[in-house]
């Protein structure tokens, strides 16, 4: 009976782990505008669902069921969220201001494949180099990082967009041109050419 017990306990434990990471999973790529892969792994989810509720439901006087549901559906949150992280899913809009308009930064970062629009602001402490940064979201990280090396001063606030349109650099990016380091050299040469021609 004991270790019956335990069985029960660790299957709810596992069931709703694995639910409510889809859940968080569905949950983010419906916000993110993925709508048939969230249809999908919805029709999982709510199978896992019953199954694990019908569980503590027909084992309602077993407390140790009550208590592994919920520790289950926290864990999940954890998960489907850490999860979410490392599919890096959409792009990052990131807004730099350095404090040195004359380092050359708008070209270092067009030539390691970001898309970049820069213009001069005026700052209480004189110029600035104002710049838009658009970049996937699993290049985040690495997009500070450089920012960083050019400008250990530069100001950074990151929202995630909602929608993008159009444009150059987007365009390249679905097609998987930027950030290879094979296509690189070969973008460069065209982002030269095109900034020639300006």
């Amino acid at each position: 009976m004991l270790s019956n017990a335990y069985v029960m306990v660790s299957i709810i434990l596992i069931i709703n782990i694995v639910y409510v990471s889809f859940f968080t999973i569905r949950m983010i790529l419906t916000m993110k505008g993925r709508r048939y892969i969230a249809a999908f792994i919805s029709m999982f989810e709510v199978v896992i669902y019953v199954l694990g509720l019908g569980l503590v439901l027909d084992n309602l006087n077993q407390i140790q069921n009550l208590i592994a549901y919920a520790v289950g559906y926290g864990l999940g949150v954890i998960i489907g969220t850490k999860i979410e992280e490392k599919l890096a899913l959409g792009y990052i809009t990131v807004n730099v201001i350095s404090s040195n308009p004359d380092i050359d930064f708008t070209r270092r970062l067009r030539e390691k494949g970001y898309g970049v629009t820069s213009w001069f602001a005026y700052g209480m402490e004189g110029d600035r180099l104002a710049m838009q940064i658009l970049s996937p979201r699993k290049y985040e990280l690495k997009l500070y990082e450089t920012i960083k090396n050019i400008d250990p001063k530069a100001f950074i606030i990151a929202y995630e967009p909602k929608q993008i349109y159009g444009g150059f650099w987007v365009k390249q990016v679905r097609k998987g041109r930027l950030f290879h380091p094979k296509k690189e050299k070969s973008l460069r040469i065209q982002l030269h050419r095109m900034q020639r021609h300006i």
